[in-house]
């Protein structure tokens, strides 16, 4: 239990009980009883079937910024012919009247699906275009309230622009999404923003008591920003450290912004109750604007999202039977790139892209690279992607946690470096570290061989920690409440195997340093000291192992963590967090086992540039969930510094009543991507070489076919095909596991 130290009341009255998720207990824990009954985290309408109906396959719709070839009989064949299968269109293609004009005529003429754009309009939603944000970046870093308040007014204005959009656009037998709007944000798309989201004068308080508890609740009368906390960072002890004041305010503006975008998405049904409804242009897991993907994937029925900060693996993860929608943008770099992206992102679970058209064509004649991608697009939505429709994800028995709290509290210990110019600081999928540990442990399962899951806050305390995963895996859990260290215990007691990095749940929920060490300390078999403060952590100087101010702009992963660093580094070749801590401590607890590394995995990201020599240094991560008896279903025979860097997916095949389940295999090749927060998803580092491999089993698969030549294979443990590295190798076949 944690007890409250500061002058800012916490107070939880807890009582803590290991078989909390049982049925019909009595909870005592009103953190746990408002994540279980608040709407903040009830669904808007998800049915699976409903989904798939309307957006039934893949689909490459253009977003025609510079489209310079019009929209006529010779353009409608050109797109047809080179897979652009698809479309958009936008309030402007909307009459005075509510008659429909040019665009919309073509695309159904074609029958090209499409989704409409900002189907609440502009500048309610999503504020200050490009430059337009410069006078607007005091009021941003302020503590007053948004320019536009999410108030009945703006929802009203709002439904009135649906309304409008979306009973022109109801009748179309091409459509098959509505996005509310572009690049929504509370704030300005992720920059770190400090006002408050609605003007309402009760919301805030009324909120504090719902979270905490009417007895506890504390009482705010002042909104404020990062420089409250910031001159206090230095020295604070753990015990110390209160950071629930600026936490709290955000995690209000997240839970305000998810309700508002589902009330608008349900009346988007009323509208038209056959059509998805959601957003497009979404960042990265964020501590700013509203990118909580536990509140806001419970929230729409179709999404974008840029492939920044983890966001295209949490969205399949937490996105209902992999039902809804899920589409991501294409920005055409070069061909080997674009034919990349296209199976990639379809190996993932992508249900399409959003293409940026800019620089497509030389006035009416389209460039010749449309030519050379055109293939991997008609196959991509003439014959895998039907294959993927209804298809779930399949994954190798490991999860990793979601902790959006711990996102928030990273920002806080990041941004400490930059002083009184954290105002300035962006691109945090690049420097923040929850980011960058995320990032790690993904890569680091899967160039093992392993696919894995992430599992929310929200569906821990909802659910708790489903039997379906063997490893269960903390990435940078600083932040955790009672509750869900009452679910990761209950799972790790049944037998699972639970694994920290460093510092998991010396902090709560609300950011509030703990008192008597970590929420799990008893599982790991340890006590971690509350007294700690970043003289004891990572480099003495900040909290955190990168100085990320003095390495904003940096080269190479190498370079950020290695200028102006004075991190212990471990045997193993990675930073110790605790100096004075051991490393890679063990633990039975219950039938489980529990692991905490009080190791941080970001060099792995630097590893896995230099090859796949220094890549092995994994081991020392994944050696536990070896431990734990995950294995890889299937790899890559005799892997070599050519072969490294792929990538395995595996989905299950949808089947007739009968039938044996078939699964769906694409071997692809996994590089590093780039974006900012207006769109990317590009790779680094990108192999195209053309290649024999064969794939080894753990157990024999039959009935194998190559889904892209339509040859049958042999049957086996191991199963030899050609790859091009920026395409994909695409089998269905059957198998005992999967």
């Amino acid at each position: 239990m944690c007890k409250r130290v500061t002058a800012v009341p916490f107070g939880f009255a807890v009582v803590l009980f290991f078989s909390s998720l049982a049925v019909g207990q009595q909870d005592a824990d009103p953190y746990r009883h408002y994540v279980q009954h608040s709407r903040d985290f009830q669904r808007v309408h998800q049915d699976r079937q409903w989904a798939l109906q309307a957006f039934p396959s893949w689909t490459y719709m253009p977003w025609t910024y510079r489209w310079t070839i019009g929209f006529d009989d010779v353009a409608g064949r050109w797109s047809r012919e080179h897979g652009y299968n698809g479309g958009f269109v936008d309030r402007d293609d909307i009459g005075t009247a509510g008659s429909p004009r040019g665009r919309l005529q073509w695309l159904e003429k074609f029958r090209l699906p499409f989704y409409m754009d900002h189907a609440a309009g502009k500048g309610l939603l999503h504020l200050f275009d490009g430059g337009e944000v410069k006078p607007h970046l005091d009021a941003l870093h302020s503590t007053g309230i948004r320019t536009v308040p999410m108030n009945q007014q703006t929802l009203s204005q709002l439904r009135d622009r649906m309304r409008k959009h979306i009973t022109a656009l109801r009748d179309s037998p091409q459509r098959v999404a509505y996005a509310l709007d572009d690049e929504a944000s509370w704030g300005h798309f992720v920059h770190p923003t400090m006002w408050q989201i609605t003007d309402d004068p009760a919301a805030y308080q009324d909120w504090l008591t719902e979270i905490y508890g009417e007895a506890n609740a504390p009482k705010r009368t002042e909104w404020i920003s990062y420089d409250t906390l910031l001159p206090h960072l230095r020295e604070t002890s753990i015990a110390e450290f209160d950071a629930s004041p600026l936490m709290d305010q955000w995690t209000f503006n997240d839970s305000w912004w998810s309700n508002q975008i589902g009330e608008l998405v349900q009346y988007s049904n009323t509208l038209d109750p056959a059509t998805p409804c959601g957003l497009v242009g979404g960042q990265m897991p964020s501590s700013f604007g509203g990118y909580d993907y536990a509140k806001l994937m419970r929230k729409v029925q179709f999404i974008e999202s840029y492939n920044l900060g983890s966001s295209q693996a949490i969205i399949r993860s937490l996105n209902p039977e992999n039902g809804l929608p899920a589409v991501t943008t294409h920005f055409h770099r070069s061909v080997d790139d674009t034919i990349w992206q296209t199976w990639y992102y379809l190996a993932h679970g992508n249900r399409g892209f959003i293409g940026w058209v800019d620089g497509w064509f030389d006035g009416e004649t389209p460039k010749p690279w449309h030519r050379e991608v055109a293939p991997s697009y008609r196959e991509a939505g003439d014959t895998i992607g039907p294959l993927m429709s209804g298809s779930r994800w399949q994954h190798d028995r490991v999860a990793i946690y979601y902790s959006h709290a711990s996102i928030q509290l990273g920002w806080i210990l990041d941004a400490e470096a930059h002083g009184k110019t954290w105002r300035n600081r962006n691109n945090d999928h690049r420097l923040s570290s929850a980011a960058n540990v995320r990032k790690a442990w993904e890569n680091m399962l899967r160039d093992s061989g392993l696919q894995y899951d992430f599992v929310s806050y929200v569906d821990a305390i909802q659910q708790g920690i489903p039997d379906e995963y063997d490893v269960l895996i903390l990435p940078a859990c600083l932040a955790l409440s009672d509750a869900e260290a009452d679910a990761i215990r209950a799972f790790c007691k049944r037998g699972g195997t639970v694994i920290a990095d460093y510092l998991p749940g010396m902090w709560d929920q609300h950011g509030t340093g703990r008192s008597e060490g970590g929420a799990l300390d008893d599982m790991f078999g340890i006590e971690q000291p509350s007294s700690l403060a970043a003289k004891s952590i990572f480099g003495k100087s900040l909290w955190v192992e990168v100085d990320q101010d003095a390495n904003y702009s940096y080269k190479t992963t190498t370079d950020f963590l290695t200028n102006k660093n004075t991190c212990q580094v471990d045997e193993s070749g990675f930073h110790r967090a605790i100096r004075d801590f051991p490393t890679g401590q063990s633990a039975r607890f219950g039938e489980g086992q529990a692991w905490l590394m009080n190791l941080s995995p970001q060099w792995y990201n630097a590893y896995r540039e230099q090859g796949m020599q220094a890549a092995a240094k994994r081991d020392r991560f994944m050696q536990p969930i070896f431990d734990a008896g995950v294995r890889p279903w299937v790899r890559i025979a005799d892997e070599s510094e050519q072969t490294f860097g792929y990538e395995i997916t595996y989905w299950r095949m949808p089947t007739d009543d009968g039938q044996p389940p078939r699964t769906l295999l694409f071997v692809c090749f996994n590089p590093d991507v780039s974006g900012n927060s207006q769109g990317g998803g590009n790779s680094v580092g990108l192999k195209s070489s053309e290649l024999e491999i064969t794939l080894q089993f753990a157990t024999p698969v039959t009935q194998v076919r190559n889904e892209r030549t339509a040859a049958m294979l042999q049957d086996g443990r191991r199963v030899t095909v050609p790859w091009k590295q920026n395409e994909a190798v695409v089998l269905s076949l059957q198998a005992n596991a999967k």
